[in-house]
C-alpha cells in the first residue's frame, strides 16, 4: 500500500470516531412524557414556565438550587430541579428549553437555555440565554 491510501484510511477512521462520539453525546427531543419512560437518559425538553405555580429559590438557604414547574409544548406538567442559581429574568422568559433527567415525578436538569423577549425590538427579535450548572460555580 502506498503511504497516502494508509493516510487516507486512517483520516476516515478518525471521521468515523468524530461522528459516532458526536451522535452518542447528543441529547434527543422529547416530552415529559417520553422523559419519563427513558428515565435516567439525557433528554431536551422544550415548554414554557408555569407563571401560576410558585418558583422556589431561596439563595440563603441554598444558592445552587432552583426549583420552578415548567409546561411541555403537549400541555404535561412538572416540576424542574436545576443544580445552579436563579437565570436572571427568568420570569420574563418566553420559551425554555431543558436539558437533564426524568427521575421519578421530578426532571432534573443540568442546563437551561431560555429564550426572552428583546429589549431592543419590541419582543420581536429572538433573544436566547444558555445557563448551565457548571456556569454557576
Amino acid at each position: 500500500m502506498k503511504k497516502t491510501h494508509i493516510i487516507a484510511i486512517i483520516v476516515i477512521a478518525v471521521a468515523i470516531g468524530a461522528i459516532i462520539s458526536t451522535v452518542s453525546d447528543a441529547a434527543t427531543y422529547a416530552d415529559f412524557k417520553t422523559a419519563q419512560q427513558m428515565q435516567g437518559k439525557e433528554i431536551q425538553v422544550v415548554g414554557v414556565l408555569n407563571k401560576e405555580k410558585e418558583i422556589q429559590y431561596n439563595p440563603e438557604e441554598n444558592a445552587n438550587q432552583f426549583s420552578f414547574y415548567m409546561l411541555d409544548n403537549n400541555g404535561m406538567e412538572k416540576k424542574v430541579i436545576f443544580n445552579g442559581a436563579k437565570p436572571q429574568d427568568f420570569e420574563r422568559s418566553e420559551q425554555v428549553v431543558i436539558t437533564g433527567t426524568a427521575q421519578g415525578e421530578e426532571f432534573y436538569a443540568d442546563k437551561i437555555l431560555m429564550k426572552c423577549p428583546s429589549k431592543y425590538n419590541d419582543g420581536n427579535a429572538d433573544g436566547l440565554t444558555e445557563i448551565t450548572a457548571e456556569s454557576n460555580l
